[in-house]
């Protein structure tokens, strides 16, 4: 609370000086003033990356896919690539977004900045699988949610070669997941940047880092490269990061058409990931949980886009790609053996904890209990023996190999003497892709590692036997997965802006979603899993802008949109049959798609030449979203690491955001507010089995319930001054109300604390081509969780640790300073 206090009366400080404000942009004497928010924005997925930013009739090919700002009836939020490069030595994206867009927060479930959720509105983007996905995300028109549970992987995006970032709200025209708008990524291009630039960079925790990039045009054509990479230390215990990732783009450009080939790829690695027990956090706050806890992704991606002028009034855009992705992830983890019940046929032999599982109707307490006796990898029982910490080491694979394209026209004649724009266009997107998953048996240490050593008697297995794949005699929890499958995304749609007047614009539209989603058990464990599954909807939308005058402008908007259950989500959706998430899938009764309805409406300017040349910018926005079927993750009674997926009736996200912004050639501030208010719409229980304060392991939702980790109040502000034509200097803070744990979705338990960040960065133009900068996150050294969830108490875990306390979190990370060199020529 202190450091929330210090951080808020910088914040108090701040906001006189620029009420309203959503991005900012220091600039150095000399250069001429460029705001973050611009005249031409992305409506649609194939905005086309040379077209944002350029409004109809200037330089170049038409817009495409896009629409002068004024005249788009629902929310954008904007970061440049300049806001990016003050944070580089992160390449970090997400730290970007959170520190400056209004209504985003990140949660860290992994202790690692590279792998956390970011929230915007209350909806998720996340690398986690299991997260509900809420946000479609898009690099260069293509969608990047990954096939298999449509997670987002930011750490695989180049972040060097990000020329803009756009949020776009209320529009159903991004397709799928689209529930609280989409992220759309512009990549550069030899066109758009040119240039020789490498940096270094160093700091805390050992990283080391650098990036490379390249960009020129050669008569009609471009060429841009770029490369960087990242190792460091982690600031938890056995927490390291590696980062590989490259870009390139060969462009083509002529009179009425551009082309571009796109290849990029990414290469990383990662230690521990997971929540600490808040017991462990109080003896040494870089303390992990079990491990290890290692991932392993790979990614390449190939694509193709293209826009032609067929007529001065008419042109035609699309893209093509390719787009393989590759993760595997092992996890020790505790587990949850015991001698098997007197009740069943095998004491003395190793049972799994069968709490969380009802005896079918007829059968007898020995049947029930003898379908959790422990088989070994040639389906030999394992003998118990007490005072045996046993744990599994698990494995999961997954692989996808996804392809499609889309294609869009684009028709600015005149009707009736008014300004129109018409779009139309479609997509299809395809994927095949494996899982797969096994636990192997083994023990926690005293320093909490999980060992396999089929030598060592403790772990029960028959000499010769090896440390094969485990199951339970039924195939319940425990089991190796080997499933298989495909999807296949089609989307029609069409998007009208009529010019009443000209202050007034009207937009109608609607597009048209297909998903078929296929999977197959390759075990036969597991034939609940094998099934189709299909989902249409049709979505429309509908909104009104009026110009007030040049630097006011009204706008108002209804749309809905919708979410197909993932594969994951699909095959994991019985509760007599839970996951042990996300190493098992098991059954699979259908679904429900997500169903989302959007009410926006707000003001918005720029204000040029006002005190010292500046422009000032600003937005005051209101918002609804109301879901019906939404899909959550809950536990099974008895053991939170079983789970599965449910529709629950209805949620709703609604809030207020108001920002601005002042820049002027010297110095720049701004300041931005959101009150984000996420809540549950039904009555109804749900399992929260570790929820200290459940009934039998149930927890009672409530209409007007906050949905977990999703702050309340949002507070953002910052500057950027240049002190010296040489030498800028800039500050900004971030302040997050509190939230609750997740599996408290009855709101009972104490929340997660308020917490605020403040950071610092500055550069040192040294010559033309030479910069150093340097970077401070977290300078308070805030120590507060920005994530929470609970787990079974255990008064002796490993017959080391007294796990006394339900709570486990992610603290965020610790005072860290960054320093490098920016070379350019």
């Amino acid at each position: 609370m202190v450091a929330l206090r210090r951080s808020l009366l910088v914040t108090t400080v701040l906001v006189p000086c620029a009420m309203l404000a959503s991005g900012h942009r220091a600039v150095a004497q000399g250069d001429t003033i460029a705001l973050d928010t611009i005249d031409v924005v992305p409506v649609t997925p194939v905005g086309g990356a040379s077209s944002i930013g350029r409004a109809a009739g200037a330089e170049g090919l038409p817009s495409s896919g896009a629409l002068p700002l004024a005249k788009v009836p629902f929310t954008v939020e904007t970061v440049s690539a300049r806001k990016l490069e003050e944070d580089r030595a992160t390449l970090d994206r997400t730290f970007t977004l959170a520190r400056t867009t209004p209504g985003v927060n990140v949660s860290d479930a992994q202790g690692n900045g590279f792998r956390q959720t970011v929230t915007y509105r209350g909806f998720d983007a996340s690398p986690v699988q299991g997260a509900p996905q809420g946000l479609a995300v898009y690099q260069n028109g293509t969608r990047i949610n990954e096939a298999f549970g449509d997670v987002v992987n930011w750490d695989l995006i180049p972040s060097v070669a990000i020329n803009r970032i756009d949020i776009v709200t209320g529009n159903p025209l991004f397709g799928l997941n689209a529930l609280g708008g989409a992220v759309a990524i512009e990549m550069k291009n030899g066109f758009t940047w040119q240039g020789t630039e490498m940096s270094v960079f160093g700091g805390s925790d050992g990283r080391i880092g650098g990036s490379l990039q390249h960009g020129q045009v050669i008569g009609p054509w471009s060429f841009y490269f770029a490369g960087e990479g990242l190792k460091d230390d982690g600031w938890r215990f056995k927490s390291p990061s590696e980062i590989g990732r490259v870009y390139a783009d060969l462009g083509y450009r002529a009179p009425d058409s551009e082309f571009h080939v796109i290849a990029s790829g990414a290469k990383t690695f990662y230690g521990a990931a997971s929540a600490t027990p808040v017991d462990l956090i109080r003896l040494n706050e870089r303390a992990i949980f079990t491990n290890p806890q290692t991932t392993s992704t790979e990614v390449g991606q190939l694509q193709v886009t293209g826009k032609v002028s067929i007529t001065p009034t008419w042109d035609l855009s699309g893209n093509a790609y390719l787009r393989r992705f590759s993760q595997q992830y092992v996890d020790g983890n505790d587990g949850n053996f015991e001698n098997c019940s007197t009740r069943s046929n095998f004491r003395g032999f190793l049972c799994y904890e069968d709490d969380g599982f009802s005896p079918a109707p007829g059968q007898t307490q020995a049947q029930f209990r003898n379908q959790f006796r422990i088989l070994g990898p040639q389906n030999q029982l394992i003998p118990f023996r007490a005072g045996i910490p046993y744990a599994t080491l698990d494995t999961t694979k997954t692989e996808a190999t996804g392809w499609g394209g889309s294609l869009q026209a684009t028709n600015r004649d005149r009707i009736l003497d008014h300004g129109n724009t018409f779009i139309v266009g479609g997509s299809i997107d395809l994927a095949d892709y494996t899982f797969k998953s096994s636990s192997v048996l083994g023990v926690i240490n005293p320093d909490l590692s999980v060992t396999t050593n089929p030598l060592n008697p403790a772990y029960g297995l028959v000499p010769g036997l090896g440390t094969g794949p485990l199951r339970t005699a039924a195939a319940l929890g425990i089991a190796p997965s080997n499933v298989t499958g495909s999807n296949l995304y089609m989307g029609l749609y069409a998007l009208d802006t009529f010019d009443v007047t000209d202050q007034l614009s009207l937009t109608a539209g609607a597009r048209l979603n297909f998903a078929r989603i296929t999977t197959q058990d390759q075990t036969g464990f597991s034939p609940d899993v094998t099934g189709t599954h299909y989902y249409t909807r049709v979505n429309p939308l509908a909104g009104l802008t009026y110009r007030v005058a040049p630097w006011l402008s009204l706008y108002g908007g209804y749309s809905e949109s919708n979410r197909a259950p993932t594969p994951l989500e699909l095959a994991c959706a019985n509760p007599d049959r839970p996951c042990l998430l996300p190493n098992s899938l098991v059954a699979d009764p259908p679904l429900k798609q997500v169903e989302a309805h959007t009410y926006e409406a707000g003001i918005r300017g720029t204000v040029p030449d006002i005190y010292e040349g500046g422009v000032f910018s600003y937005k005051l926005g209101l918002f609804r979203t109301d879901l019906t079927n939404d899909i959550l993750q809950v536990a099974v009674p008895g053991n939170a690491a079983r789970g599965y997926f449910v529709n629950v009736p209805a949620t709703r996200r609604q809030g207020i955001e108001v920002a601005g912004e002042y820049a002027n050639e010297r110095w720049s501030v701004y300041a931005n507010y959101a009150l984000i208010d996420a809540t549950f719409q039904f009555n109804g229980q749900l399992s929260s089995p570790n929820n200290p304060l459940s009934d039998d392991g149930l927890i009672t939702v409530r209409p007007g319930n906050k949905v977990p980790l999703v702050p309340e109040h949002q507070i953002k502000a910052g500057f950027e001054v240049a002190i010296t034509p040489e030498w800028k200097f800039g500050m900004n803070v971030a302040a997050f109300s509190s939230s609750y744990f997740r599996g408290d979705e009855s709101n009972l338990n104490r929340k997660l604390p308020p917490y605020a960040l403040v950071n610092l960065n500055t550069s040192y133009q040294v010559t033309k081509e030479v910069q150093l900068f340097a970077l401070v996150t977290n300078l308070l050294n805030t120590r507060v969780p920005t994530f929470g969830t609970f787990l079974e108490t255990n008064a002796n875990f490993a017959n080391t640790y007294a796990l006394n306390d339900p709570r486990t979190v992610t603290l965020v990370q610790p005072l860290s300073v960054y320093g490098g060199m920016k070379v350019r020529w």
